[in-house]
């Protein structure tokens, strides 16, 4: 016989909730004489305060808003800049790197350290910042704030400590990159121009040192103006003058040509010799019209000039077509190769491209293999070793926002075989033709790490799409791809209700439920409907079963106890049979769905295969209310749905309607509520705030703000959240917010436990609905099933969000199932395939019926703890009083369980269980829109996710064991790797000036040479070297030098303070000499009377 386990004793007095008397709701009968007692329930929780931490993981997706590319050559890593601030730096496969600028500033421009494990960053405040790339959490070790210009193009040379900056002004200035200080060397405009020159050139587009000559540095300005300064002679070797404004410039490996891209979509070549006019000027998407002008194009907005050794040189080129050809043309990138023009359309708009070469010297042949191409919102790669240019296939996640993401759902500790059956079947549906080449961005190391079990992600789409996504070891990698909308017939236009209640994503799914065992699948979608999917390794040619149910009562009836007792409890099945358009007291728009189901046979192939659709229909002319709860039980063959009208309970075995009740019927006789008379409702749905993209607003439309998946909460974040249930004069229906089928007790007299349906209302009612299932397996496909209300009410502040079962020790019990079997494998006749059923029932034998289980129910305001069967409340904790809770689930933590909630003013919070004692209460993330509130999911193991943006998923622990384990876990960004060697050019070709001339930059731009930068220009801000940074810095050698270069730069700083004092005083002193001497001179020679 089970015993209870009495460790802590007190311990219900301790908790802030204590011990409660049973809820109000009352049914027939008492507790049986061994049901347990508040007094006997004592269990050893072990979870504390010290096992919680909030911290984020990895981020997965497409950089949200992306500026600015750049690529370590030799490391082989890749960096992306974003529009907020964000900089993602992505190698192999597992290295994926997210970091933030705390000013959240646009990055403008990214420069590798090449090999040297650190980046520059240019943001849009006209601060650069220096990264530590040697750690596995990048830190900004150096910032430099300009004051008085705004920056706009930097550039580094190859193996160079002094970083070039052009600015608005048309100024370019020098910094050190080892102490992050401004040289005194300064490249004016006024002397870069010549003087006759009245018109300002413009700010600085382009800056690069010469192949040939380090010394010499060719500066751009926008107005089409082009210098190259020697710097040792500080002065202007030629310049250049174009019509056009220019964009980019690129050079020819030898230094003695270089190529411009300008604003009338052309293309220059400029000889040294000769700058007078360029050599060649190409309008390579231009035509010559018929009376002689040329096409007006558009601006190329950036070329690559690359050499090759084998072949003819490329030329790589966005942008420049023809106003005419582009208005019905997607954006272009350009590849001439020799007299071949490859033009290859893009889906979006191209943010920038880089070319990949061999060597890192700008002064030997560039020999290209590639071109990473960064749009708008896709990331592609070109081969260019292929006549064909093929694309790479991309190994990162970077189509989540293929179409928006509307929910999301993650399953951590899934049955191992899960991933490996979902892969196999999905890589079938991979797109062909892509590269047979390795991936080129291969940099950094990264290991599975220890801790490591299956995780899945699923995220539902606007299109009807669903995609399962291996997230396991903080990796995510598409597994299987599911189109719901393949179930339906294709609306012909003009027919069809879809477009009157959703005008855009009819098959929008609004929430999954999703069963790893036996592997059912159910996607609820924007149209009112739900889709039942079973899984199957072969292919099938089945026919839909299609179900359509009136869930809609007369908004206008004034509803008593005495009539609820009156209506009928059960709806007979064959009354939701649709009927005609015509039929009295229908109109012509009635008694039909939104979405019209294939009613022939389908074929479908390997994979999820739809079994099941369910869809409400219109009513009274009125579109169906939005699905906002469901659940699904393989053991029980039953799915549960609710809206804000009522519950359907379907038996998807039987094809069968089992219950269709109005919210109002399931009190049956013990409605707590006084209700007044309600008035239709007159407004359509939207999907608006499923699919909505916008990522700026702070304030927003408080409409928009509510959770697809509680239309309940409609005006949650702008009503008040009163608790007062004694009238409700709210022009709302009460919707049915959460379901959980389980193992309980339906009765306060019930001695054993039987299948249950728990239901939660937007009111804070949990009712429970006891369910007869037969126990034979021939009779469950044959006998119907009963169920109805039991008359048990409980009571809870604001809309209930989750149900939880734990037993009387305090372990979570989990739902029973079926175990998965294919539906459609080869039959044996010798062993017929019966179901085979896993049931995780409290009370596992007849002895042991007495131990009862513990329900946990959690609402937007509060938790309750529930003994059953004697329905007492054991703790009660109010989490909030200002807010709400948008997201809350029971799950396992360190070998316990504890209640993890999300609240809307960006709160983490923990409670334990069963005491309710609050673990962890942190202000993580502020709610700034809906699609944080409708895609925030915690799982076990310590983790949640949610849509950081609308094309990223953000993952986070809160668990103090995964904090502490995070490190092994991420990739290394950093690889020792040695710099290649220069090529050796020969005698007779470095003897007649071919190669490249050396010299020390240090001579020219130290203090020594060039003396001190104006302080005023620019502010040097050491880095933010914080509590987290010290830990992830402090592992190796890198953390102390960090460490010793910040107090030696501080040191530094106050000497130089120091010293400029210093130097005034001795400028003061010598002036004052200078004076008193003059006076002396002037007054020697005259008589003393003459004073």
């Amino acid at each position: 016989m089970k015993k209870f386990r009495k460790v802590l004793d007190g311990l219900s007095s301790s908790s802030p909730g204590g011990v409660a008397s049973p809820s109000c709701g009352s049914a027939a009968g008492t507790p049986t004489a061994h049901a347990p007692t508040p007094q006997d329930i004592h269990v050893q929780e072990t979870l504390v305060s010290e096992n919680f931490h909030i911290c984020k993981t990895v981020r997965h997706g497409f950089p949200y808003q992306p500026t600015c590319l750049a690529f370590d050559p030799v490391q082989k890593i890749l960096a992306i800049g974003s529009r907020t601030g964000g900089i993602r730096i992505l190698g192999r496969p597992g290295v994926d790197c997210y970091s933030q600028h705390e000013s959240g500033a646009a990055v403008l421009q990214l420069q590798f350290l090449i090999n040297e494990g650190a980046l520059v960053t240019a943001c849009a405040d006209d601060t650069l910042h220096l990264w530590n790339l040697r750690q596995r959490r990048p830190a900004i070790l150096h910032s430099l704030k300009f004051n008085r210009e705004r920056i706009t193009f930097c550039h580094l040379p190859f193996q160079s400590k002094w970083l070039y900056v052009g600015t608005e002004r048309g100024n370019t200035h020098i910094v050190n990159i080892e102490s992050f200080v401004l040289s005194g060397y300064v490249i004016m405009w006024n002397k870069a121009i010549e003087l006759a020159t009245k018109a300002h050139p413009g700010p600085v587009v382009h800056l690069s040192d010469s192949p040939k000559d380090e010394g010499k540095l060719l500066i751009g300005f926008e107005s089409g103006t082009v210098v190259q300064w020697d710097l040792r002679a500080k002065k202007v070797d030629f310049r250049i003058y174009y019509d056009e404004a220019i964009h980019s410039v690129s050079w020819h490996h030898e230094g003695k040509q270089f190529m411009c891209s300008h604003s009338d979509g052309s293309l220059t070549m400029w000889n040294l010799r000769n700058t007078a006019r360029p050599i060649q000027i190409t309008y390579p998407h231009g035509k010559i019209l018929k009376d002689g002008r040329k096409e007006s194009c558009k601006p190329i907005l950036k070329v690559e000039y690359k050499t090759s050794r084998n072949s003819e040189p490329y030329v790589i080129f966005s942008g420049g077509l023809s106003y005419d050809k582009s208005g019905g043309r997607r954006p272009t990138l350009t590849i001439m190769h020799g007299k071949a023009i490859t033009v290859l359309e893009m889906d979006h708009p191209i943010v920038e491209f880089l070319v990949l070469c061999d060597t890192p010297y700008s002064n030997e042949v560039q020999d290209p293999y590639a071109v990473v191409v960064l749009l708008e919102k896709d990331f592609i790669v070109v081969d260019l070793t292929q006549s064909n240019f093929p694309i790479f296939e991309n190994p990162y996640p970077m189509d989540i926002h293929e179409s928006p993401v509307t929910c999301t759902a993650y399953f951590a500790e899934c049955p191992p075989d899960i991933i490996p059956i979902l892969y196999s079947i999905g890589a079938k549906q991979k797109k062909t033709g892509y590269s047979h080449k390795e991936w080129p961005v291969s940099g950094g190391t990264w290991t599975l790490g220890s801790q490591t079990y299956p995780e899945i992600i699923v995220t539902g789409h606007a299109d009807g799409t669903v995609k399962f996504w291996d997230a396991s070891a903080i990796t995510l990698q598409m597994l299987y791809k599911l189109k719901t909308s393949k179930v339906f017939e294709k609306p012909k236009v003009g027919e069809g209700r879809a477009g009157e209640l959703v005008e855009e994503d009819p098959y929008a799914v609004q929430m999954v439920s999703w069963c790893p065992h036996s592997r059912l699948f159910c996607v609820v979608g924007i149209s009112a409907h739900v889709i039942l999917y079973r899984f199957s390794k072969h292919d099938a040619n089945t026919q839909i079963v299609s179900l359509e149910v009136r869930l809609q009562f007369d908004s206008e009836d004034v509803i008593s106890p005495s009539e609820a007792e009156n209506n009928p409890c059960f709806s007979d099945p064959s009354s939701h049979s649709p009927q005609p358009p015509g039929s009295p007291g229908s109109g012509t728009q009635d008694s039909l769905p939104c979405l019209k189901v294939k009613n022939r046979p389908v074929r479908m192939p390997p994979g999820y295969q739809a079994e099941l659709v369910v869809q409400l229909q219109w009513v009274d002319g009125e579109p169906p209310q939005q699905i906002t709860s469901l659940d699904i039980n393989s053991a029980y063959g039953l799915l549960a749905f609710g809206n804000c009208n009522g519950l359907t309970v379907v038996d998807f075995l039987q094809k069968t309607i089992l219950m269709c009740m109005g919210t109002l019927d399931l009190y049956g006789a013990a409605d707590p509520y006084q209700r007044l008379t309600r008035s239709p409702r007159k407004n359509r749905q939207s999907t608006s705030g499923l699919t909505e993209l916008s990522d700026n607003q702070v304030s927003m439309d408080m409409e928009r703000s509510k959770s697809p998946t509680s239309e309940s909460r409609e005006n949650s974040f702008s009503r008040s959240r009163s608790s007062s249930v004694s009238s409700i004069d709210r022009d709302t229906k009460e919707s049915v917010t959460t379901l959980q089928f389980g193992e309980s007790y339906g009765r306060k007299g019930d001695a054993l436990p039987t299948a249950c349906l728990w239901v939660g209302t937007s009111l804070g009612v949990v009712l429970l609905l006891p369910i007869s299932i037969p126990t034979e397996e021939e009779e469950r496909m044959e006998e119907p099933i009963t169920m109805g209300p039991s008359g048990t009410v409980l009571m809870l502040k604001g809309s209930v969000l989750r149900f939880a079962f734990l037993d009387c020790g305090g372990a979570l019990i989990q739902s029973p199932y079926e175990v998965w079997r294919d539906p459609n494998g080869p039959e044996d006749p010798d062993r017929p395939r019966r179901r085979k059923l896993v049931n995780f029932s409290p009370s596992s034998s007849q002895e042991a019926c007495s131990d009862g289980h513990l329900a946990v129910v959690c609402s937007e305001k509060q938790a309750k703890v529930i003994l059953m069967p004697t329905q007492a409340v054991l703790f009660t904790h109010n989490i909030t009083e200002s807010s709400f809770l948008l997201r809350a689930d029971v799950v396992s933590v360190c070998n316990s369980v504890c209640l993890a909630c999300f609240c809307a003013n960006g709160h983490i919070m923990t409670l334990s269980l069963p005491s309710l004692r609050p673990l962890m209460d942190i202000n993580y993330l502020p709610l700034t829109d809906l699609r944080i509130a409708r895609t925030f999911v915690f799982t076990n193991g310590g983790q949640a996710l949610y849509l950081s943006s609308p094309t990223e998923i953000q993952r986070l622990t809160y668990s103090q064991e995964m904090t502490d384990n995070l490190q092994d876990m991420l990739g290394e960004l950093f690889t020792p790797i040695e710099t290649p060697e220069a090529q050796n050019k020969g005698f007779l070709k470095g003897f007649f000036g071919g190669n490249a001339q050396t010299f020390d930059r240090e001579e020219l731009f130290g203090e020594a040479a060039a003396g001190k930068a104006s302080r005023s220009l620019a502010q040097h801000i050491p880095g933010p070297m914080g509590l987290e940074n010290m830990k992830t810095a402090a592992g190796g050698v890198v953390g102390d030098l960090a460490r010793a270069r910040i107090a030696l730069d501080q040191r530094g700083e106050r000497l130089g303070e120091l010293e400029e004092r210093t130097a005034l005083m001795m400028n003061s002193a010598e002036t004052f000499s200078t004076h008193a001497h003059q006076v002396m001179l002037k007054q020697k020679d005259k008589k003393w009377y003459q004073l």
